[in-house]
């Protein structure tokens, strides 16, 4: 299979490759600096020089037609509240991926986000209402509403993946996981945090990438999928196993930061993707009863 991926650079995305590679794919990566692409990528990744703002028509011929798109690209991270979500992004994120829809592309994977859901607590289900309250929720369900609406109109596989919590290598600097990481190296004896009660969802970015690419390359039209654990966690716990797994001696100095006030205090998601899974394979098993 041939398939294009946007935001190949960023944080899922340089796993999100390395797995479509791993399946043996033909992987396209659009890039807006190809000269940072990884070395690893040489000779077995196409990059394709891209600018989301800067999309054409022709665009799925540039992209010699892939099977699937994986559009993993968004700007103004991680500033949540920034109006150019709706602004900026929305309008210019739709018109990309309209455009390689009416061009013939038959299927994509959007990833979208938990704050979908908003201020809503316990377990989210992906059969449950959206209720965004900060921009970059907003914009994400937005997009996703006239992806839906797209496909009254055009015929196109789409699998919209809200994108939980996640940790790994290539993380951003200003993460929790990270600035753990930084502190311990630059030798200091505490890390400050929040009180650390908060329950979330959290996998490592890997998991992450692999739950992306299994669901992408089905090619089927899975709808809203949960990419999370299903298993809630405190942060502060979380933050003690990072501490326990890696011997680090550094102490934690909790309630040094206010909570956020953009997310409830508890919340996970329901793992729909191992659900999937569990579907697939009993429909398979009655297939061979």
């Amino acid at each position: 299979m041939r398939i294009a991926v946007t935001g190949a650079n960023g944080f899922i995305g340089k796993h999100v490759v390395a797995q479509l590679l791993e399946r043996g794919c033909e992987v396209v990566a659009l890039l807006r600096e190809p000269a940072r692409r990884p070395e690893t990528w040489s000779g077995r990744v196409e990059i394709v020089p891209f600018d989301l703002g800067e999309a054409s028509v022709g665009m799925y011929d540039r992209l010699q037609r892939p099977d699937v798109l994986i559009h993993l690209a968004w700007g103004g991270l991680p500033n949540y509240r920034s109006l150019q979500h709706f602004e900026v992004e929305l309008p210019r994120q739709y018109q990309f991926l309209s455009t390689l829809v009416r061009e013939g592309l038959p299927a994509m994977l959007v990833a979208g986000t938990c704050f979908e859901y908003g201020m809503q607590a316990g377990m989210l289900r992906p059969s449950m209402p959206s209720m965004p309250t900060n921009p970059y929720g907003y914009a994400k369900d937005a997009l996703r509403r006239q992806l839906q609406m797209l496909q009254i109109e055009q015929s196109f596989n789409l699998i919209w993946g809200r994108v939980f919590y996640l940790y790994g290598e290539g993380q951003s600097p200003t993460s929790l996981y990270p600035k753990l990481e930084a502190a311990v190296a630059a030798g200091a004896s505490v890390f400050d945090m929040s009180g650390g009660e908060q329950l979330r969802d959290y996998l490592p970015v890997a998991e992450v990438a692999r739950r992306i690419v299994v669901m992408a390359l089905s090619g089927r039209n899975l709808g809203v999928q949960n990419i999370c654990s299903g298993q809630p966690i405190s942060v502060r716990r979380l933050v003690e196993t990072w501490i326990e797994a890696n011997n680090w001696t550094i102490r934690l100095n909790l309630g040094a930061f206010p909570y956020p006030d953009y997310e409830p205090m508890a919340f996970w998601g329901e793992d729909s993707f191992s659900l999937l899974r569990l579907e697939q394979a009993k429909v398979a098993a009655e297939g061979v009863a």
